[in-house]
């Protein structure tokens, strides 16, 4: 469908212990690039990130909005280990595509569930072709939460459809207990659906269809 320009920060995170701290932290199993979620010890969301392997430091992409909850809550769990964290939000834009789209080796780009997430420098236009109310309608036709929407601090992972980033076989994690108890039971409480118009109360509005958190 096109590309969209993201509300997104950057953060650089370098030293030797920077895969096993994110790991330590975040649902996901963080080996390289990869799309993580950092939880309360709740299991309640602060932010969905994308993790970007960038080498000899990674990149944490996530929610503009959700920023500071997110620098505080890493920040306050460095204790010991070989982490510096830095914010490159300012020198750097944020898209995403909705398709494999050619761009200059300058910009990095990464295949994630939402799409092509492109990360560029300031002086390294990318065309926006995609509106707000489009960009809802692809992920409203693709089942693909957004923060703000669907992704809240009120909820977990599972409840917005957020599942296929909480993995089932890693160790401790911020969150972990809570989470591993709901699936075990088989009790997640709520679930991300996509509902035929008109929808009450809806998350996100489509064309056709909305999506919405129901209770199970």
């Amino acid at each position: 469908m096109g590309v969209v320009k993201l509300d997104a920060y950057v953060l650089i995170i370098r030293g030797k212990d920077r895969f096993s701290f994110v790991d330590g932290l975040s649902t996901n199993k963080i080996e390289g690039t990869c799309t993580t979620v950092f939880t309360t010890t709740n299991a309640k969301i602060i932010d969905m990130v994308d993790v970007i392997d960038m080498g000899e430091f990674m990149a944490l992409v996530g929610h503009n909005p959700f920023k500071q909850a997110l620098l505080t809550h890493i920040s306050s769990r460095v204790l010991g280990q070989d982490i510096v964290i830095g914010d490159a939000s300012e020198n750097n834009s944020v898209y995403l595509s909705t398709e494999n789209l050619d761009v200059s080796n300058r910009v990095t780009k990464c295949t994630t569930f939402r799409g092509q997430l492109l990360v560029a420098p300031l002086d390294e236009i990318i065309e926006e072709n995609m509106t707000q109310e489009e960009f809802n309608e692809y992920r409203v036709e693709n089942m693909i939460p957004h923060q703000e929407y669907e992704i809240t601090a009120k909820d977990h992972p599972l409840a917005c459809g957020l599942g296929h980033l909480v993995h089932e076989a890693k160790g401790c994690y911020i969150g972990q207990e809570i989470m591993a108890r709901m699936r075990s039971r088989g009790k997640q409480g709520k679930q991300l659906v996509r509902l035929p118009n008109p929808v009450e109360n809806p998350t996100t509005i489509g064309k056709t269809h909305s999506l919405k958190i129901i209770r199970m």
